[in-house]
Formats: structure tokens, C-alpha cells, sequence
């Protein structure tokens, strides 16, 4: 198992690093005919910090920026009725017109049936794209008030130069105080497209992964991120054989033997909305493959809204090796709640514990009365 601080020990369970962007959602509708919008908050590494505390009641906090006008305040609204501790986001100076920075918005619909789901971001210069190295406290923050786990990703890495700067630096100091830290690979070609590319998108979660505990990520992430292909994929989740990902994550231990867990998301879409789900993880590179784990797996799980289902299993998985659970059961928690995560709206979960548990012991979907 995973060694971690005691939690007598910590202000905080978890802490995320990332960017909050405004989820526009049309619903049912389309982006590009609707006359009305949802909005939610959402960010691949901030959605693992509300996970935590909404679904499983951890203690979680972001770090992040916002200008500071209207829409920001939004966004922290939605970020309080989530539970997530506020008190490390920079607010920066607002210009009246957002030259100089901004609060990101991400429109996203759905999709249904052969119409896939369809994300428009607007995102540039954003307030958190902008942090700059040496301007968090990251000593008083793992050093003073104690932090058991620390989770930042890819997205936020690819904002920026500046953001990636600002990922090393967190989670070198993070090593410092023994806080286990985890990464959701989490590629985005868009974001990269300005910064470099795909090669300077290796060089970057290359230097970010030597230190990292817990790797996260699906197929594409760890092929295009870290540079390590997958053997025999030709047939996705349909083919019951998944020793090709398993020896893509044995690739990674070698290369990084920092890792303590590597966890692999497998989905196969059939349509928007029914896809095949599950996962895998290992925790070793022993000859016996004794570290080698399998989640549930779902066939045909039906899907609302697709966002978020990633890092819904990253907190579910997370919360699992917080518990002190074997890999198995961590395992099967990340699986869970990301199904659960996708079958209703916005990017972050609405489940609840209980319903993860009842889900991971095989109860359907009868009504409760």
C-alpha cells in the first residue's frame, strides 16, 4: 500500500492545482442554436478536489486564480456550494475589458446518439494561466498547514510556460514534505498547439512525471504525454485481453521508478451516449504480474454528459488509497464514480458515497424507495 501522512497530522486531505473555467451548458440543445445556458463550474484537476469532499467528505481545497469581476466571483460562489476550501485562490486585477486577463469559459454540449459531445474553450490568458513561479506559498501550504494528497494534471500544464513552471515547482516542493502526489495526464492538443506542440508537451510531463506517485491517465494520454505505445490495441475495450496496457504501464515503472501506482481509464465508444467502461492499474513490475489489477467493468453504460467521468475515477480512486483500502478496492471506487459521474450533468459528480458503494457490490438501477 501506498504510505501516507496521518490525517491528525494535515489541515487538509487533498489539494488540487488547476484551472476553474465557467461551464456554459446548452442542455439538450445545441452551442450553436441555443438561447439559453446552465452554467457550472469545472477543471480537470479542480473536479478530483470537489469529488472528494461532495461525494466521500474529505477535507480539499483548490489553488487557483481568478480576475477578480463578476464572473469570477461566480465561480467562487460555485466552487463554495461544492464545499471546496477557498482560501488559496489569487485574485488578480481585472482590466474592464479582459486584455490583460480573464476568467476562462468553456461552452460544452453533450451530444446523443452518432452526435458526439462537442467542447469550445476560451480560455486564453486566463487568471490562472498566469501564476507565476514563486508566487504561491507552497512551504506554508504543504509545510505549515500539511497536505495527505496533491493532485494537478496535463490541463494546467499546457496553459502556459508559466504553468508548467508553476507544476514543477508544486510538486518538487510537495516531495519535500512527503505529500503523495498524483497527475492526470489528461492531453489536450489544443492547448498545446501554441506551446510547442506535442514534443514540448513530452519534455514537460516527462520532467513533471519523475515526480509523481500515483500516474494517471487513458491510452492516448500515456502514448502522446509520456511517449509509450500500446501493444495490440487494435480492438479497444472489445478485446478481453488487456495485457497490451499492462505492459504499457509496466514501461512506464521502469522509466519512472518513482511511481508508486499507474491507473489507465479504457473506454470504447459506441455512441455519446453507450459506451464501454473500466480501468486498470498496476503497482509493480514483479515477474508474476501479482501487481496487476482490473476494475469493474461496464458494457453499454449509458452516458448524460461524458465530462468529468475521468476525473470523477481519479477521486474515487484517490479516495480509496486514502482510506487505507488494497489497490482492488481503490480501484473499483474510481471505476464506480466515474460511471456514476456520467450519468448526470455538468463536469463535477452529484453521487453520493453510498451509491458508489452500492454500485461497486453489483446493485442495479431499481428505484429505492
Amino acid at each position: 500500500m501506498i504510505k501516507l501522512k496521518p490525517k491528525e497530522s494535515c489541515r487538509f486531505d487533498q489539494i488540487s492545482l488547476g484551472e476553474v473555467m465557467l461551464r456554459l451548458d446548452p442542455g439538450e440543445g445545441r452551442i450553436r442554436t441555443t438561447r439559453r445556458f446552465h452554467v457550472w463550474e469545472g477543471g480537470g484537476e479542480y473536479n478530483v478536489a470537489r469529488g472528494l469532499r461532495r461525494c466521500f467528505g474529505l477535507r480539499t481545497a483548490v489553488v487557483t486564480a481568478f480576475a477578480e469581476n463578476e464572473i469570477g466571483y461566480l465561480l467562487e460562489d460555485l466552487i463554495l456550494q461544492g464545499g471546496v476550501d477557498t482560501r488559496f485562490i489569487k485574485w488578480l486585477p481585472y482590466d474592464g475589458i479582459g486584455r490583460t486577463v480573464r476568467n476562462g469559459l468553456n461552452f460544452t454540449e453533450r451530444g446523443f446518439g452518432v452526435r458526439g459531445a462537442i467542447g469550445t474553450s476560451d480560455r486564453a490568458n486566463s487568471a490562472a494561466s498566469l501564476i507565476k513561479p514563486g508566487e504561491i506559498d507552497w512551504e506554508y501550504i504543504f509545510g505549515e498547514c500539511g497536505v495527505r494528497w496533491f493532485h494537478t494534471g496535463g490541463v494546467f500544464a499546457a496553459l502556459s510556460p508559466l504553468s508548467a513552471a508553476v507544476t514543477l515547482e508544486a510538486v518538487q516542493v510537495a516531495k519535500k514534505y512527503d505529500t503523495i502526489v498524483s497527475y492526470d495526464l489528461n492531453y489536450r492538443p489544443s492547448l498545446w498547439k501554441a506551446n510547442g506542440g506535442l514534443e514540448k508537451a513530452q519534455e514537460v510531463n516527462r520532467a513533471i512525471a519523475s515526480h509523481i506517485d500515483v500516474m494517471i491517465g487513458n491510452e492516448e494520454d500515456f502514448i502522446a504525454c509520456l511517449g509509450f505505445e500500446v501493444d495490440g490495441n487494435e480492438d479497444g475495450l472489445t478485446a478481453l485481453d488487456l495485457s497490451g496496457y499492462q505492459q504499457m504501464q509496466k514501461k512506464a515503472m521502469l522509466a519512472y521508478p518513482n511511481f508508486r501506482l499507474v491507473a489507465t481509464t479504457l473506454r470504447t465508444v459506441k455512441t455519446a451516449t453507450k459506451n464501454d467502461w473500466t480501468a486498470v492499474c498496476r503497482a509493480g513490475v514483479s515477474a508474476d504480474n501479482s501487481g496487476i489489477y482490473q476494475g469493474m467493468r461496464f458494457v453499454d453504460l449509458e452516458i448524460l454528459d461524458r465530462v468529468g467521468g475521468g476525473d470523477s475515477f481519479a477521486s474515487g480512486l484517490i479516495f480509496g488509497l486514502l482510506s487505507g483500502f488494497d489497490f482492488q478496492t481503490a480501484l473499483d471506487y474510481g471505476v464506480c464514480h466515474g460511471a456514476l459521474a456520467m450519468t448526470t450533468s455538468g463536469d463535477t459528480s452529484m453521487a453520493s458515497r453510498r451509491e458508489v458503494e452500492n454500485l461497486m457490490k453489483g446493485k442495479g438501477a431499481r428505484v429505492e424507495r
